[in-house]
């Protein structure tokens, strides 16, 4: 195996004409120069350098070998130009996990930002249930990620994002969008409208319960848009999480359940183990940034406190 530092040398040495001038440019002495060339003759095992008294020349073994030495090492130096670029958020990948909902507040702020920032990595998203995220990080396809679950375990390390308040959805008409201090138990004779996948636990579950009542659930809907239009068609109310709140249309009524109303919590997740992109840090940084101001003007708009 031919050794790249000695490669270097070779190269000097045909630049130069000279053991004592390579020597110099590189701050060796003369003699390493030497040795390190004979070493290289070894490793190649034939003659590379012609020694003459007024100076030296490549044999046609060393001009060979110096073709192959001038793109190995510039693709090295190639390599590392790359790696610091990489190291240093001027280049490099980065792929960012998120559920549906996120998408409409949180995460465009995020990407905008981090852009801003970080123009030379490339940003990648990802959008799934949470569960599926978890699946998707376990098999290293996702860098970082916002979850509405709890999935911490020996390879993947969760820190809290966010309180992630429910709101209650009416239709403008409805009897109970001019009530003061609605409550989830004001809600009990209510039709609602929800997933499939949480009709039978969730956010809407628990917090029926806890107030005393098991939900009718009338129509299943997945998507945001759809829940709406039933919402605005006045036949049913549905929960709506703050993240997607921007999503909400004008003929639909938000209200807030109080302080004891239906919250979730919101994590950021990200290799706990192993190799981590150099770009996990910085958004990760960023999402805690749009997580914080997007408490705030959500307290601010339905006059609750910002979760902590």
């Amino acid at each position: 195996m031919l050794d790249v530092r000695r490669l270097r040398v070779l190269r000097e040495v045909a630049r130069r004409g000279s053991f004592s001038a390579a020597a110099e440019a590189l701050s060796f002495t003369q003699p390493a120069i030497s040795r390190q060339i004979a070493a290289l003759e070894l490793e190649a095992g034939t003659q590379l350098v012609d020694r003459r008294a007024r100076g030296v020349r490549l044999t046609p073994a060393g001009e060979l070998l110096l073709e192959h030495a001038d793109v190995i090492l510039d693709r090295l130096a190639t390599a590392q130009t790359q790696l610091e670029a990489l190291a240093g958020l001027a280049a490099g990948r980065l792929r960012l996990g998120t559920f549906g909902t996120a998408n409409a507040t949180l995460i465009p702020l995020a990407i905008r930002a981090f852009a801003a920032e970080h123009p030379g990595v490339e940003l990648r998203l990802v959008e799934g249930w949470s569960a599926a995220l978890v699946a998707r990080m376990h098999a290293g396809e996702v860098d970082v990620a916002v979850l509405a679950i709890d999935a911490a375990d020996d390879e993947i390390e969760l820190e809290h994002l966010m309180d992630d308040p429910f709101f209650i959805a009416l239709a403008a008409d409805h009897p109970l969008a001019g009530k003061p201090d609605l409550r989830m138990a004001d809600l009990r004779d209510e039709t609602w409208i929800e997933s499939q996948r949480a009709s039978s636990g969730g956010a809407l579950v628990d917090a029926a319960r806890a107030a005393g009542f098991e939900p009718c659930i009338g129509f299943e809907a997945s998507n945001w848009l759809g829940k709406q239009g039933l919402v605005a068609a006045g036949v049913g109310v549905t929960l709506i999480p703050s993240v997607a709140l921007a999503t909400v249309r004008e003929d639909v009524v938000l209200r807030s359940l109080g302080p004891d109303g239906p919250v979730r919590r919101l994590y950021l997740a990200s290799q706990a183990c192993g190799y981590r992109a150099p770009a996990v840090e910085p958004m990760k940084a960023i999402l805690r940034g749009v997580a914080a101001e997007h408490c705030f003007h959500c307290a601010t708009r339905v006059g609750v406190p910002a979760a902590a």
